[in-house]
């Protein structure tokens, strides 16, 4: 009987060997988030305003007072906050202000990345700053005609700043503040 439970155990103990020695165990590959944005179509803006610019179909745009505007991406938990203001010989308190909300956020920030943008054909001149880090605003930009309008704009996330997992996002939304900033027409004022 002592023989066949030491036949027994040694036939366990050479399976065990045999099926645990196969190949290395190797760590899996980090795994990167594989994010799907919709295709982008974009729009007029279809307001009275003394400017338009063309944005995302797919984006909600909040109507407010003295010819602001909230452009939401509901699906990103996102908005960005549009203000504008007359020109009135105040053109560098205009800039300084806008300057002032952008470098609020270095506390915070990695790098701030500016980008002067200039169309003397449609006269729109302004700045978009790229913000890196855990800051509360990831893209903020400005434009103007110098001489009659002024349009401050920041892109706001609904959620704790964690810089590396919106990334995506703030890449995606980077594309429709260019086409913003491209777009962007002058009204004759009424």
């Amino acid at each position: 009987m002592r023989n066949i439970v030491i036949s027994l155990l040694s036939l366990v103990f050479s399976l065990f060997f045999v099926v645990s020695c196969t190949d290395d165990v190797l760590p899996k590959p980090k795994a990167y988030l594989s994010l799907e944005y919709p295709k982008k179509s974009y729009k007029k803006l279809d307001l009275k305003r003394p400017y338009t610019f063309n944005i995302l179909e797919n984006t909600t745009i909040i109507n407010d007072k003295n010819n602001w505007l909230k452009i939401k991406y509901p699906k990103l938990k996102a908005s960005i906050d549009i203000t504008y203001r007359p020109v009135n010989d105040n053109m560098k308190e205009l800039l300084t202000e806008a300057e002032k909300l952008v470098f609020k956020h270095a506390v915070k920030a990695e790098q701030i990345i500016p980008k002067d943008f200039v169309n003397k054909e449609k006269r729109v001149f302004g700045s978009l700053y790229e913000i890196t880090g855990n800051a509360a605003s990831h893209l903020q930009f400005h434009v103007t005609d110098s001489t009659h309008n002024f349009i401050k704009g920041s892109l706001y996330f609904y959620a704790k700043p964690n810089y590396d997992s919106i990334l995506p996002a703030v890449a995606y939304i980077k594309e429709d503040v260019l086409r913003l900033m491209e777009t962007i027409e002058w009204k004759k004022p009424l």
